[in-house]
């Protein structure tokens, strides 16, 4: 797989032109990766790219893979970031959710990678049945006191044929109450900004300065070059995705053939992502922007769709800037879609 992945980078380096800003391992669970093989990763894409000086360079993590051996030889090899898949620091909640970690692993992985990394991220997931809000305020304090400088959450979501879904079904456990996790999120939104961290995208909380820069650039709609079974690229006019079976990823990389397919985004699909991503984050969306971008009948079509958002105190006008409101947060998704738009007029 990492051979394949090789080759890949290879081939690809000759349609980017870009300085790399940020290089990210995620996807499935990079951290059962041996260190040489991030090493023998990083090395291609160093001698097949231009690379900023001091790039940002995270992997993600599972809490049991972060042994202080582990997390030594990471830093070695110039990860500088690290995102840890914590999701809570309750047994029970692990367990429900069919994670491989304890409670325990999140917190000796922390107490770990504190003492060598700065920039560490953590996962959180409210919104799981059961969960009282005193153990969702638990959850939260607990990951406060790691001094973090990064924090993602998730509404907890059932996915088809798991045992979470299975459970429901069979009534053994209840079913993700919309009002239980929206009530999770304000109280998430309230903590974390109470303690200095900025809420600068749906799903993102950071410290002042430590905003995720690969996050960052997918909400600002960068380019991004995705290498490997499943991952995705985007070059501001189309959006490609790789094969997602392992085998035959590893077996098109050796034959030559193609791994990926393909979709060129229309104007009126680059401007609902526009909308998309820009209601997610604190940035918002720009009217100057989208006139400049789209023209003015977006524009217009824009302020149109958006005015009974903005009477029900759900979005605002902040000069040229269409933001979400505090209020509107947790139905940001929901109201990108409202703005979208299907169709020309």
């Amino acid at each position: 797989m990492v051979s394949a992945m090789q080759k890949e980078l290879v081939s690809r380096s000759l349609e980017w032109n870009e300085p790399i800003e940020t290089i990210y391992f995620g996807g499935g669970t990079p951290s059962i990766l041996d260190t040489k093989d991030i090493a023998a990763l990083l090395e291609t894409i160093y001698k097949n790219f231009k690379v900023i000086t001091d790039p940002e360079l995270t992997l993600e993590a599972n809490p049991d893979d972060l042994t202080k051996s582990k997390i030594d030889d990471l830093w070695s090899v110039d990860i500088n970031r690290l995102s840890i898949g914590v999701q809570s620091f309750f047994e029970d909640d692990l367990k429900l959710m069919n994670r491989a970690h304890g409670a325990d692993d999140s917190r000796q992985a922390l107490d770990c990678a504190r003492s060598v990394f700065e920039n560490i991220s953590i996962d959180l997931i409210y919104g799981i049945p059961n969960a009282t809000m005193a153990q969702w305020q638990k959850n939260i304090q607990l990951a406060l006191d790691y001094d973090l400088r990064h924090i993602s959450a998730y509404a907890l979501t059932v996915e088809p044929k798991t045992a979470f879904a299975n459970f429901i079904q069979k009534g053994i456990m209840s079913d993700v109450n919309d009002d239980h996790a929206k009530e999770q999120f304000d109280e998430l939104i309230a903590q974390l900004e109470m303690n200095g961290f900025e809420h600068y995208e749906l799903s993102n909380f950071a410290q002042s300065g430590w905003y995720s820069k690969n996050n960052t650039a997918y909400w600002q709609g960068k380019s991004y070059l995705g290498i490997g079974p499943s991952a995705h690229s985007f070059d501001g006019n189309c959006r490609s995705w790789n094969i997602s079976n392992n085998r035959k990823y590893i077996d098109n990389i050796a034959n030559g053939l193609a791994v990926s397919e393909e979709e060129h985004l229309s104007k009126i699909d680059q401007y609902n992502e526009y909308i998309m991503t820009g209601l997610r984050t604190t940035w918002g969306v720009n009217l100057s922007d989208i006139e400049h971008r789209f023209g003015p009948m977006y524009k217009k079509y824009l302020l149109d769709q958006s005015k009974k958002f903005i009477e029900e105190q759900l979005l605002f006008l902040d000069d040229t800037i269409i933001k979400v409101s505090r209020k509107g947060r947790f139905l940001s998704d929901g109201i990108a879609a409202d703005l979208f738009m299907l169709n020309l007029k």
